[in-house]
């Protein structure tokens, strides 16, 4: 694969990401996401709108929008090296960029949580099986606190641990060539804290809404 194909790549993986799922569905339900609950676009805000379901449903597009390119890129160009890395790591990120900076609506996007999960299961095997842990503390947190917003910061933390061990613990995983990785990973936990600082408050303000076992939110 040319450089030029992968640049072509990352601009498709950035289109792909800024599709805004969460406020197409809500508005094909004749309802302005934007105008209901926090006014985010992703999954969260979703649940409040249109219920569980179409959450789950926003959720999978999300994810799908991280997935797609990262996998697309792994079957056209199986990366070799720690530049090769990099140009793998630069299409998942464009991604991530496309939903919290969408250009369709004006840049403005969601918090990127579920299409950073996406990109993370497409990045094979060392993002996987990091990301497989990190989503089951987000599950943890979730059950025992009710806090979505917790629980993806929580999540995004455990997630360069998990790489930072599995490297270490992998005979033939190396630090001196996987260092990339380890960059881009140590990175997730404060783009999620940034995007999150608004939910950070009201947690520490004992504010932010819960969610029920319905699935729905509580204020």
């Amino acid at each position: 694969m040319t450089y030029t194909t992968f640049a072509l790549a990352i601009i498709a993986a950035y289109l792909l990401g800024s599709i805004p799922f969460g406020l197409l569905i809500a508005r094909a339900h004749g309802k302005d996401l934007r105008s209901i609950g926090s006014g985010n676009i992703g999954a969260t805000n979703v649940s409040r709108a249109l219920g569980r379901k179409w959450a789950y449903v926003c959720f999978g597009l999300d994810v799908l929008k991280g997935l797609i390119p990262t996998l697309a890129i792994m079957f056209l160009a199986e990366p070799q090296g720690v530049l090769m890395l990099w140009l793998w790591l630069a299409v998942g990120c464009a991604a991530v960029a496309g939903h919290i900076f969408p250009l369709y609506i004006r840049f403005k996007g969601g918090k990127g949580v579920a299409t950073s999960f996406g990109v993370a299961l497409g990045i094979w095997p060392y993002y996987t099986i990091c990301a497989s842990f990190a989503i089951a503390i987000w599950i943890v947190v979730v059950l025992v606190w009710r806090y979505v917003s917790l629980a993806s910061i929580v999540a995004s933390l455990a997630f360069p641990i998990a790489l930072t061990s599995a490297i270490a613990l992998t005979a033939n995983w190396h630090f001196a060539q996987l260092w990339p990785l380890l960059v881009v990973a140590a990175a997730i936990p404060l783009m999620v804290t940034v995007r999150h600082r608004q939910n950070i408050k009201r947690l520490i303000a004992g504010t932010e809404s819960k969610i029920r076992q319905d699935g729905t939110k509580k204020n």
